[in-house]
């Protein structure tokens, strides 16, 4: 759900880079997801995910603080492995993936960086047409020349919790989990 979003941390993490101006990434939609867990019933811990994730960050090796990252991706990427669940999250008792707000985004406020490989970075999510800011637990996987590719890339996982009822999405709460534990991987390539 959050997206992308962490890769101004990633930035922010090798900052030593001799990057002279500000540089432009784009998220690599093929090697990126999000990956959530909650508590069904107390019985189970039921997973899903969602992927179509674009973005793009601006990053700053001067100034990290100064960097910046916006991610987009549709609801209807959810895939849970159960059809009649994903109908019922795309449906508007959760997501309404056909209503009004069908994209959920990500808007980068802050980084702080909090070790070699690690970062925080807060910004707007807005899900269900509602904003709430949020901090995503960063950390830096990899940084380096894609072998494949042949240019720069960089690879990183980040985490955070939410509540489904800070985005309209609390049905069931709390006897299905209102929390909801939110992992992200993310692959970041130089903007063509």
């Amino acid at each position: 759900m959050l997206k992308t979003t962490a890769l101004t941390a990633a930035f922010a993490l090798v900052a030593g880079a001799a990057l002279a101006a500000p540089e432009t990434y784009s998220l690599d939609t093929s090697h990126s997801q999000i990956v959530f867990d909650y508590s069904h019933l107390g019985f189970s811990t039921t997973t899903g995910m969602f992927g179509d994730i674009t973005g793009t960050i601006m990053f700053d090796a001067e100034d990290p603080a100064a960097s910046s990252v916006e991610a987009t991706f549709p609801v209807a990427s959810l895939m849970t492995g159960f059809a009649g669940r994903d109908e019922h999250f795309l449906s508007p008792d959760f997501f309404g993936a056909e209503g009004a707000a069908p994209e959920v985004t990500f808007k980068s406020t802050g980084i702080e960086v909090t070790g070699d490989t690690t970062a925080l970075i807060t910004g707007d999510l807005t899900l269900n047409g509602v904003t709430k800011e949020v901090v995503l637990d960063t950390t830096l996987n990899q940084q380096g020349t894609h072998p494949m590719e042949n240019k720069p890339w960089l690879g990183f996982d980040a985490t955070t919790t939410l509540l489904r009822s800070d985005f309209n999405a609390g049905m069931f709460a709390p006897a299905v989990s209102d929390e909801v534990e939110v992992r992200i991987s993310v692959e970041a390539m130089p903007a063509e």
